[in-house]
């Protein structure tokens, strides 16, 4: 039988006893201390010195090590150095996990080898040792070849021509070195040229666009001018093309950094914090909101051999990104200054190549003792230049927790539950790598994927900063409560959601969101994006970040995000790098381990209600949403009695196996013992079963337990499907790729400042808040239907 077949082969309920009763599920229970109470006080100290010797191995001189070594290079996706780290992650994983190393594991996505690699994990006669590969896809890239911006003067002669390359400075010496390695270009921005009177647009939002009609300023023909902020990058070129712009120029504005400035008295980088005048974001420019991955490929893999299509989510008008200093010199060269409109013609040319190109997913695995339940770790490897926040800091923690879980393996520790690591790859120009992948196994996920815990940017500032599913809530805030902050041993790192100001010397002490949980909403912008909002996985992504004008400016996507910087501002001393991977580590190793997984439905049932009002405060609205919000209450009491029964099935299989068994405790685990792994080091089928069993009547046992498990087993395939709960297979109106109803990236719309949207952050309701943006009341009431029927069918399930 195929991989393809047996991974979709339902384990018979035998199987499933016997591999999971007969090995760590016994154990967990004896953990529990309710099989022997009077040993409940050292299984509890087990538990915790597991715990603890996995906190204690991520190690601040490793990080920096890896963080030097990661960022010493520019690795966009499908250069040579993206490849050499992808091989080099791989050698990390092969290392840390015990895997032997070889040179035969990197193989075409869509091959068999490929498909194997991953299906196998949850396959029947699955490997029983970790693995580590590489997936390759071919998604389109682009490949730069000219790009200039030009003053030109009545008679179309070039005056003057923009300096675009970042400058540089010895004192950095991998952003001086690296200044003329990747030039400043916006990704799947539109190959061509365009010519056209300079216009000042401040951040391009819609709303600055209709200001200046309102004043008179005429946008068709012009090249728009725009500051960075307020929007995502594709919205700006999305905007500037509708109102009638032939192309965009963007700028970091420094007036946007808050206190940290050379105006204040502060030296520029590297002298100083104070941002560097010649410093450039890039970024892509296409319309990410319509559909991530690849341009040619929406909704199935880019294979090597895939068919391709004519991209939808790419504009037609070319942008450039520039510096604040190019930007100025720009304005005065023009004529625009205390102009509406510039004097001379500016030429904004954007040359590049697209095509299909290779990009490199590394993978690795820990299998688990039941083989249909996998929680996935994740975080990406390109960046735009050094990128050592974005995301080499994000890759450092990655590597630190997978240090820690290969520690605990060579205890002789195996997790109950399968752990896939990745290290995905082409994330900067479109949520590339994690997309494909999404799209290649998007079936095996949706069937056997616990969770997706993300991490990007793991360092960049004072503030920690937590995204996730209302269903992983708890997991987050207890974990996050149980991990010491990264510079004040007085404190968690929990409480670190209020630091702030340059060298962290200010803390707030309240929430500034009434009634918040502290932890936001998930949206498009990292590599969660295909599992929570097309798949339907609950998920996390956390960082450390500026967020207040006392914050030292990020150089985000400049030569200037460099490992000197991060030393300097970004994380002095690696701590905030170690208090993610802990953080990220320990939230999986809890996820893995537990008998009940931590996936709490009554939070994510609450929070609708709170959905609901946001819609409804944001839109002003009249419309009654009486029925929606029955259907909301009724899902809250069905997964409030579905949490009951979650822990009901727990105390009942503990107990079941207590009456059974009630010396097997004393049998299986010794107190006394120096091993720090809680695990039986013998395989299932060893001696221990034939002789449990002849000292048990185990027709009568495995029929008590066999029933006592389906209610466990039942529990957790329903904490784990209910956020796939909210998916609808038509999906978005206009943006059928994502399927979320709940939650989904937003688009700007309306006409009020409140009603901004970023295309990055998360929007609740989108379906529903765009229907009340387009005043179309029928549109109103089938979308308000489509999430009744999501809401009742979710409660029945639950209530099964």
């Amino acid at each position: 039988m195929s991989i393809e077949k047996q991974h979709q082969k339902d384990h018979t309920l035998r199987d499933r006893f016997i591999f999971l009763i007969f090995s760590l599920i016994l154990v967990e229970l004896c953990l529990s201390g309710l099989i022997n109470n009077t040993r409940e006080g050292a299984f509890e100290r087990k538990r915790q010195e597991v715990e603890q010797f996995f906190l204690s191995v991520p190690n601040r001189d490793k990080a920096r090590n890896s963080s030097y070594e990661f960022s010493k290079k520019p690795h966009i996706p499908g250069s040579q150095r993206d490849v050499i780290l992808a091989k080099r992650i791989l050698q990390i994983f092969q290392t840390e996990l015990g895997i032997s190393p070889t040179e035969e594991v990197i193989f075409q996505a869509g091959s068999t080898e490929s498909r194997n690699a991953t299906l196998q994990l949850t396959a029947e006669d699955r490997i029983d040792q970790p693995t580590a590969w590489i997936d390759v896809y071919y998604p389109e890239l682009d490949t730069p070849k000219q790009q200039s911006v030009q003053v030109l003067n009545q008679e179309g002669q070039i005056t003057w021509t923009a300096n675009l390359a970042e400058e540089g400075d010895p004192l950095d010496e991998d952003a001086y070195s690296s200044r003329n390695d990747v030039p400043t270009w916006h990704y799947y921005s539109a190959d061509g040229e365009a010519e056209g009177q300079l216009v000042y647009v401040n951040y391009g939002t819609k709303q600055d666009f209709e200001a200046l009609l309102s004043a008179g300023v005429n946008l068709t023909g012009k090249i728009a001018l725009a500051r960075y902020g307020e929007v995502y990058r594709g919205i700006k070129v999305e905007n500037a093309q509708i109102f009638g712009a032939v192309g965009l120029l963007m700028f970091t504005d420094i007036r946007d950094d808050g206190y940290i400035t050379a105006q204040n008295g502060y030296a520029t980088y590297p002298h100083g914090p104070a941002r560097n005048p010649s410093s450039v974001q890039r970024g892509s420019s296409h319309m990410l909101y319509v559909y991530p991955g690849d341009l040619s490929t929406p909704g199935y893999p880019a294979y090597q051999n895939s068919s391709r299509q004519e991209p939808s989510n790419v504009l037609s008008i070319p942008s450039i990104p520039i510096s604040w200093k190019t930007a100025r010199a720009l304005i005065e060269e023009s004529g625009l200054y205390n102009n509406s409109t510039s004097d001379k013609v500016v030429r904004v040319t954007n040359r590049v190549d697209r095509a299909p190109a290779p990009i490199w997913n590394t993978m690795a695995s820990i299998p688990g003792r039941i083989s249909d339940e996998v929680v996935v770790l994740g975080c990406h490897r390109d960046a735009w230049v050094l990128g050592a926040a974005d995301p080499v800091s994000g890759t450092v923690s990655l590597m630190e927790a997978v240090r820690a879980f290969g520690a605990l393996l060579r205890t002789g520790w195996k997790p109950l539950r399968t752990i896939l690591f990745t290290s995905w790859d082409a994330e900067e120009v479109g949520l590339v790598g994690s997309t494909e992948f999404g799209e290649d196994f998007g079936e095996w996920l949706s069937r056997y994927a616990v969770a997706y815990l993300n991490v990007d940017i793991s360092a960049a500032g004072p503030r920690w900063l937590i995204y996730g599913t209302p269903s992983l809530n708890d997991l987050i805030r207890r974990t996050a409560q149980d991990i010491p902050h990264p510079t004040r041993e007085e404190r968690t790192l929990w409480d670190a959601r209020h630091d702030k100001g340059f060298e962290n010397d200010c803390i707030d002490t309240q929430d500034s969101r009434p009634n918040s949980t502290g932890i936001q909403m998930l949206g498009l912008g990292s590599d969660h994006a295909v599992f929570l909002l097309r798949l339907g996985i609950a998920a996390s992504d956390q960082m450390f970040k500026g967020v207040t004008e006392f914050d030292v400016p990020y150089h985000y996507h400049s030569i200037y995000d460099s490992h000197r910087w991060m030393q300097m501002y970004g994380d002095p001393g690696f701590h905030k790098h170690i208090a993610v991977a802990k953080h990220l580590g320990l939230m999986a190793l809890r996820l893995a381990d537990s008998l009940i997984l931590p996936l709490n439905t009554s939070h994510g049932a609450s929070a609708l209600d709170d959905y609901l009002t946001s819609v409804e405060t944001q839109f002003n609205t009249s419309t009654n949403f009486h029925g929606l919000r029955k259907s909301i209450h009724t899902l809250q009491t069905a997964s409030a009695e579905f949490e009951r029964e979650k822990k009901e099935a727990e105390l009942n299989f503990h107990a079941t196996l207590a009456g059974n068994s009630p010396s097997f405790s004393s049998r299986i685990f010794d107190s006394t013992s120096s091993e720090l792994s809680y695990v039986l080091p013998y395989h299932p089928y060893s001696g221990w079963l034939s002789q449990f069993m002849g000292q048990t009547s185990f027709m009568v046992f495995e029929e008590e337990i066999r029933q006592s498990y389906i209610r466990i087993a039942n529990a957790n395939k329903k904490s784990m499907m209910f956020d796939r709960g909210f998916l609808s297979d038509e999906g978005l109106p206009e943006r059928p790729w994502f399927k979320n109803l709940m939650v989904g990236p937003d688009r700007e719309q309306g006409e009020a400042e409140s009603m901004h949207r970023n295309g990055y952050e998360g929007a609740p309701f989108p379906a529903l808040s765009e229907a009340l943006q387009s005043g179309n009341n029928k549109r109103v009431e089938y979308e308000t239907q489509r999430l009744r029927d999501l809401l009742e069918d979710l409660s029945v399930k639950l209530r099964s």
